[in-house]
């Protein structure tokens, strides 16, 4: 049957919810998906392989971690945490507010400052955790928590919303090249015409400077959160 070659989505959902390996996941999920496409261990692995090749530019970051790693050992995040200390008015929400500026500047212009590893593990968490550190003295684990997801989320919230300002980033080419292929088209001076990356980009600037103002509503919100739970302690 068709359908079972559809397993190996069933695979992800369940190892996913279960909190397994991530890759291990999706390793397993496409050698489950082969077989059941009757395909021979060598072709497996040869699809593995070439995927891996192919896409190899996606694992560069592991190049950054010795790096980070040497910075965090011999500091970074504790004189990260004394700067913010030093800044009476630092808070949670504006830190995550100006990042989330920057952030999206950066991605709209296509200048490569941020990420997981190199901007928010080292530099923006602590900070953050700092500021509420200085405020409020010891976080419960369910603020820190809190934090933890707010530094993770303002990354993937700059990015996907600022990248796609820029002409050649690849999700635009990626949005034109998929209507192009639907043939779907936008109206000009009454005539239907192909989407293009320039209508793309400039579309997205107005829907990227919405997404920094509801994201700044949001860290003032929870700024008023904290204070309201911790202000009295």
């Amino acid at each position: 049957m068709e359908i079972l070659k559809l397993i190996g989505v069933l695979v992800v959902i369940v190892g996913l919810a279960l909190k397994l390996d991530t890759l291990a996941t999706v390793v397993v999920a496409g050698i489950i998906t082969g077989f059941v496409a009757g395909m021979s261990p060598l072709d497996i692995l040869t699809v593995l392989g070439n995927a891996f090749i192919s896409q190899r530019i996606s694992t560069l970051f592991v190049l950054a971690l010795p790096a980070i790693g040497i910075c965090e050992r011999y500091g970074l995040k504790d004189k990260a945490v004394d700067l913010i200390k030093k800044i009476a008015n630092a808070t949670t929400g504006r830190i995550l507010s100006l990042y989330l500026a920057i952030r999206v500047f950066a991605a709209a212009t296509s200048l490569r400052i941020g990420g997981h590893i190199q901007f928010i593990r080292p530099l923006i968490h602590p900070m953050s955790r700092g500021a509420a550190v200085a405020k409020y003295g010891e976080l419960s684990e369910d603020v820190e928590d809190d934090i933890k997801g707010l530094c993770a989320g303002v990354e993937n919230f700059g990015n996907f919303f600022g990248q796609n300002c820029f002409l050649g980033a690849s999700g635009t080419l990626l949005i034109v090249s998929t209507l192009t292929e639907q043939g779907v088209n936008v109206m000009k001076d009454g005539k239907p015409v192909p989407v293009d990356v320039l209508g793309i980009a400039m579309w997205s600037i107005p829907i990227a400077i919405v997404s920094v103002i509801l994201g700044i509503i949001y860290f003032v919100i929870y700024d008023r959160k904290l204070e309201k739970a911790l202000g009295g302690k």
